[in-house]
């Protein structure tokens, strides 16, 4: 069984076509900053890609940082660093700041990647993302204890490093990893305070994997963590028919993108098929409905996984603002009240 409070947040995609008026469009996902603040959500969720083309999507950072003052009371979730790409020292510091910046309401999600574009642009060869995650993420964990770091890296080295200003939290931000195949789930349950269960595979798959995640803390000795958080796909409306007519096209735009994007090539093996028509690929995989089913599908993902930290990924590509909006305050409203009485 699940932890006995829920938490909501919104993934704020952000993710447009080229000849998009980005600055309108930015506008727009600061007021729904300022309206999932005033609705009372847990957290908002940005992700991170470098060369889009031909879709715009504006940087993880320095976009967090600016939800911070939209936002003051909601946690913010960098879901995902590309970690193997960067330098442990930069994001060990970027996060004690964004830390100390929100008084102590910082995440740090993080994955390998799999874009060919990144891994180039950053000098990063394919067959080392591994690796350097790994020794990465162990040098991160080592700053943030506040105290002088030297270590060998094999892309960097520590000499008598140490951060520049304290983390709020304590011990360190949260460390959610995200995972697509066994192993990635494997290395999530040793290496991170949780793993951070992704929106693409199927139900099926995540209740396999899910006694792969056990299987490994107990092998390691680690306790089920206290948050487990998931990413789907998310649309609510009064009735079915019209949250799936109002969805169905932003969200299949989006894994017709992921396809480009090669994400099916990461993801695990005999559940890799995003091309199906919509109807198929929303089953066990999406939660659009109307609020009763909304609820019950939630509940679903907290019975059967144990998940307590829903990230909703709301607007599709091209969905009117109005619209949005509109999910929100009908998720805050008549969703969320019905999961939480449910799990009491």
């Amino acid at each position: 069984m699940g932890q006995s409070k829920m938490q909501f947040g919104i993934m704020q995609r952000g993710v447009f076509p080229w000849k998009e008026d980005i600055r309108k469009r930015f506008e727009e996902l600061m007021e729904q900053a300022r309206t999932l603040e005033k609705l009372g959500y847990d957290s908002i969720t940005k992700g991170s890609h470098f060369s889009t083309f031909p879709h715009r999507e504006m940087t993880q950072i320095p976009y967090l940082c600016r939800v911070i003052a939209e936002a003051p009371s909601l946690r913010l979730n960098a879901g995902i660093v590309l970690l193997s790409l960067h330098n442990p020292l930069e994001v060990a510091e970027y996060f004690a700041t964004m830390d100390l910046m929100s008084n102590g309401r910082t995440i740090f999600g993080c994955a390998l990647g799999y874009r060919d574009v990144e891994y180039k642009g950053f000098g990063v060869k394919k067959g080392e993302g591994v690796p350097r995650f790994e020794e990465n993420l162990e040098a991160i964990k080592q700053l943030w204890t506040g105290e002088p770091v030297t270590m060998q890296g094999q892309h960097f080295e520590l000499d008598e490093a140490r951060i520049s200003v304290p983390l709020v939290q304590s011990p360190r931000p949260p460390i959610w990893m995200g995972a697509n195949v066994d192993n990635a789930v494997k290395r999530a349950a040793r290496l991170a305070d949780c793993w951070y269960l992704n929106p693409h595979q199927k139900l099926e798959t995540l209740r396999r994997q899910m006694d792969i995640y056990r299987e490994e803390l107990n092998r390691i000795g680690k306790p089920f963590p206290d948050e487990l958080p998931i990413r789907r796909e998310v649309f609510c409306a009064r009735t079915h028919e019209e949250a799936v007519e109002t969805a169905a096209p932003h969200i299949k735009g989006m894994y017709d993108l992921y396809k480009e994007w090669g994400q099916d090539r990461a993801m695990a093996k005999g559940d890799q098929d995003i091309t199906m028509a919509y109807e198929e690929l929303a089953k066990d995989r999406f939660i659009v409905g109307d609020p009763d089913e909304v609820a019950a599908e939630m509940l679903r993902y907290n019975t059967e996984l144990g998940v307590n930290h829903i990230i909703m990924s709301v607007q599709g590509t091209g969905m009117p603002q109005a619209q949005t909006l509109e999910t929100f305050q009908l998720m805050a409203e008549e969703v969320f009240p019905k999961v939480r009485a449910a799990m009491e």
